[in-house]
């Protein structure tokens, strides 16, 4: 009973986490242009961790990307560890006037409904509901989604999950330009 008391404080310890938000002192004066950056061929490596902070799987991704002037289109695919490999096809288009702060909006196999995002600065942020292919079946969760233009052709990606509005779990990306 007593390790499911400390459990239950740590998972909700973790739910109280600070998270980045678009009003964020921005470090940069870079302004992320998500199309522009994904253009062409993208390599990624990242890993997905727990909220324990155990690393559970890690992968490669490589991305195609292409743009038409209204739709981007992201060609993702992963390589895991255990050889196992998926391929998600992303459809985005802009959605707002142009601006510094654009807004997208998106949809690929697996998500649920449409996924919307914004640009702001060197930030996007991406929300989205999936049901993610798992070794042993499919979860359902929520993604939080957070990108940041860090210069020289990388982007860092921090991808927060829940559950039932829990936090299960992150995934960290490094995509660099190739």
């Amino acid at each position: 009973m007593r390790y499911m008391i400390i459990a239950a404080a740590l998972l909700v310890l973790g739910a109280c986490t600070g998270k980045p938000a678009l009003d964020d002192e921005k470090l940069s004066q870079r302004n992320f242009d998500l199309e522009r950056y994904f253009q062409g061929h993208t390599v990624a490596k990242g890993q997905f961790q727990d909220v324990f902070g155990t690393v559970r799987r890690r992968f490669d991704v490589d991305v195609t990307g292409t743009w038409d002037g209204e739709t981007l289109k992201l060609v993702e695919d992963f390589v895991y560890e255990d050889g196992s490999t998926e391929q998600r096809i992303w459809t985005l288009r802009k959605t707002g006037p142009i601006t510094a702060d654009q807004t997208w909006e998106g949809t690929a196999d697996g998500v649920l409904g449409v996924a919307t995002g914004q640009e702001r600065g060197d930030t996007f942020n991406w929300t989205y509901r999936i049901d993610l292919p798992v070794p042993d079946g499919t979860l359902r969760v929520a993604f939080n989604d957070w990108m940041w233009d860090m210069g020289g052709g990388t982007v860092l990606n921090r991808a927060y999950m829940k559950k039932y509005g829990v936090d299960i779990g992150e995934v960290i990306i490094t995509f660099e330009k190739s």
